[in-house]
């Protein structure tokens, strides 16, 4: 027996050290943690204010490309490899962004964008880079003979270069994109720069794994080649198509050795979804329709479904692929299913509630990319859904008239949203919590429910984090609790026949807040322009202009202060970590870099200084001495001057303590100025 096992362990080997695509029976979920011109939301740093919260509900965060590209951009135009230092922050963020996560269970997976590269100058020249003492170059013989349908070796031809001689003919159905240079990915050359570039995104950095971008502009066995070399877990590919045997043939295209070594995003799956919500054809999604990858045996577990990413949402003049409505029964929709789900950054951050809750309810059920699925009903208009869990089975029913389905005795209504409901069966024995864990800003309630056969359960809870007993505070199924501001740990359980079980726990960080309305104003005398346009967004998404083309809202609005003429605006902050983004402009041309993050009332004034032909902002204050900005000038400025001059306020600007005028560092000189404006004896 010792000796058959042997054997077997043997032969296993080489499969186990072989990169498999994707991991057997896994339950994560993953997030695309970006979106088109998210240059503020997904700064590294902001991603890693957030750990605590998202790290509660995703394992897996994929992250737009991080090598340093010319000029602000999200990394589709990729210029260095191993220069990790890009428009969303530093290396040094980027490494403290990652290590923060894993730290908390959750990988963090690269964008890997290397069927193209740009070029340092001329059509040809690319930078050179050194890397742990190696150096990589890209070369002119490293791009395929016929990129740009002929124009590069036109180019080449004319000026001393040579190409590679073969085609970029080697994508799954031909795919020849004349943005950038196209690379030869049989040249050893660019083998062996990919596989550094890859290991040291792996093992240097610490990303858990790849996201491959537009993988049909080359063969699928490079992918399993440098996958099978570098090894990572996690590996999903761009497969652009929404037919099934293309997508499919692509992942059996990474196969090496018989084993597959890449996943595979679903959009087979995303076109039905999109046809599902945006028309009324939620029946396309049955299970006899054979609607994607994530229904087929052998192939859900290589299926990343998703309802809305980068290239397909809505954009500002540019349309795309959006799912237009019924985004919720959507994420309801792929997130009780097999395959793993990815979540859209916006979907993320407009729905969190609701997405958290199916999130929890997906691992309450013990759903994975495995998971046996099957359809109950399906009609224009809805869709019931069962998929059997490891600890339960999960009815999703999705659509407009889910609210029409009634299902049998045997299911349990555990949460509910804008056309979506999820059902678990009494089986699961388990206490439920409706409000998730996360930050909230004022007070909040929750709905504690009992999930059991038993119709006499009840629950018994307790919010100082500590296990329940059967004498914690006892209620009935569907009771509600407030949550008061400050940190509470609530945990809750089943109480049946003086039995404790089902407990479950939420954390919640509630911060006081009331919503507030700011004033932005902007001053253009220095540069003499007469009309003021605001292009606006960022924040939670509300704050876009009424004018969705660019420039945005034209001003009217001016008023005076302190003998300046400022147009104005007013915005309403809806929660703790909302703001608004500007860019001014002159009805067009000329316009203002961007000004980003703005939660409070601000003065701009357009500077004449430019960079790239794009003006240059000052914040100043016109009313002198009002140091905390809340318009007025009175003893309570006089406050926050004394905390500045004797360094318990680091966080108040100097500059506007300078009450004096003398230009130096705040000190006693400056009260006795402050104090004088405010009791009318200076000006």
């Amino acid at each position: 027996m010792k000796k058959i096992f042997t054997t077997l362990m043997t032969l296993c080997l080489p499969l186990m050290m072989m990169a498999q695509g994707w991991p057997a029976n896994y339950g994560g979920v993953m997030l695309q943690g970006f979106y088109w011109d998210s240059f503020d939301a997904t700064q590294w740093n902001n991603l890693k204010s957030q750990a605590e919260e998202t790290a509660q509900y995703f394992d897996l965060i994929w992250v737009p490309q991080s090598g340093k590209c010319q000029g602000l951009s999200m990394g589709y135009d990729p210029l260095y490899w191993f220069d990790q230092n890009s428009s969303f922050g530093s290396e040094q963020q980027l490494r403290s962004m990652i290590s923060k996560y894993k730290s908390l269970g959750t990988g963090i997976i690269a964008d890997v964008v290397i069927n193209h590269h740009k070029e340092l100058s001329d059509w040809v020249v690319f930078p050179r880079e050194t890397y742990q003492g190696v150096d990589y170059q890209i070369l002119s013989t490293d791009i395929c003979r016929d990129d740009d349908n002929g124009k590069t070796l036109e180019w080449a031809t004319a000026n001393g270069y040579e190409l590679s001689p073969n085609n970029d003919f080697t994508g799954s159905g031909s795919y020849n994109w004349d943005g950038m240079r196209d690379l030869d990915h049989n040249s050893d050359n660019v083998k062996r720069t990919v596989v550094a570039y890859l290991n040291m995104l792996k093992n240097d950095l610490g990303y858990a794994g790849f996201r491959y971008d537009l993988v049909k502009g080359y063969l699928a066995s490079f992918t399993a080649e440098y996958n099978n070399n570098v090894k990572p877990e996690f590996s999903v590919g761009e497969c652009f198509d929404y037919s099934i045997n293309t997508v499919k043939r692509w992942v059996n295209g990474t196969a090496l050795d018989g084993v597959i070594q890449s996943a595979a995003f679903d959009f087979p799956l995303r076109d039905k979804l999109r046809t599902a919500a945006n028309n009324g054809a939620w029946n396309n999604l049955a299970h006899q329709s054979k609607a994607g990858l994530v229904y087929q045996e052998g192939m859900n577990r290589y299926s990343v479904t998703m309802v809305e990413n980068h290239d397909t949402e809505r954009r500002p003049n540019n349309e795309q692929d959006p799912v237009k409505k019924d985004t919720l029964a959507a994420n309801a929709f792929i997130l009780a299913m097999p395959g793993t789900p990815c979540v859209f950054l916006k979907h993320w951050t407009d729905c969190k509630i609701d997405i958290a809750n199916m999130i929890k309810i997906r691992k309450l059920a013990g759903i994975t990319n495995q998971s046996e699925t099957a359809t109950f009903e399906a009609t224009s208009q809805f869709i019931a859904q069962r998929t059997e869990g490891t600890r339960c089975s999960l009815l999703a029913v999705c659509g407009p008239a889910a609210a029409s389905y009634t299902p049998t005795d045997r299911w349990k209504e555990i949460a509910s949203g804008y056309h979506w409901r999820y059902f678990v069966e009494g089986t699961a024995e388990t206490a439920w919590i409706s409000l998730p864990s996360g930050n909230y800003d004022g007070e909040q309630t929750t709905t504690l429910k009992a999930i059991s056969q038993n119709p006499d359960a009840k629950i018994v809870y307790t919010l100082d984090g500590s296990t329940p007993t059967a004498s914690s505070t006892m209620v009935a199924s569907g009771t509600t609790i407030t949550i008061p501001t400050g940190t509470t740990t609530l945990t809750a359980a089943l109480l049946i026949g003086g039995t404790i079980s089902g407990v479950v726990k939420c954390t919640y960080k509630v911060t006081a807040f009331e919503p507030y309305d700011i004033t932005v104003y902007v001053n253009t005398d220095k540069v003499g322009w007469t009309n003021v346009c605001f292009w606006t967004w960022g924040g939670d998404g509300s704050h876009a202009p009424t004018n969705s083309s660019w420039p945005g809202d034209r001003i009217t609005n001016i008023v005076n202060v302190n003998g300046k003429n400022w147009y104005a605006k007013t915005y309403h902050i809806n929660s703790s970590d909302d703001f608004v983004n500007f860019v001014f402009s002159n009805n067009k041309i000329p316009q203002t870099v961007d000004i980003t993050g703005i939660n409070k009332d601000t003065f701009f004034e357009i500077s004449t200084e430019t960079i790239d032909g794009k003006h240059y902002v000052n914040i100043i204050n016109p009313l002198k001495g009002d140091i905390n900005g809340d318009g007025e000038v009175n003893t309570s400025d006089v406050t926050v001057l004394y905390n500045v001059i004797f360094g318990t306020d680091t966080d108040t600007d100097a500059t506007t303590c300078d009450i004096n005028g003398d230009g130096g560092t705040p000190n006693t000189s400056d009260v006795t100025a402050l104090y004088n404006i405010i009791f009318g004896t200076a000006q």
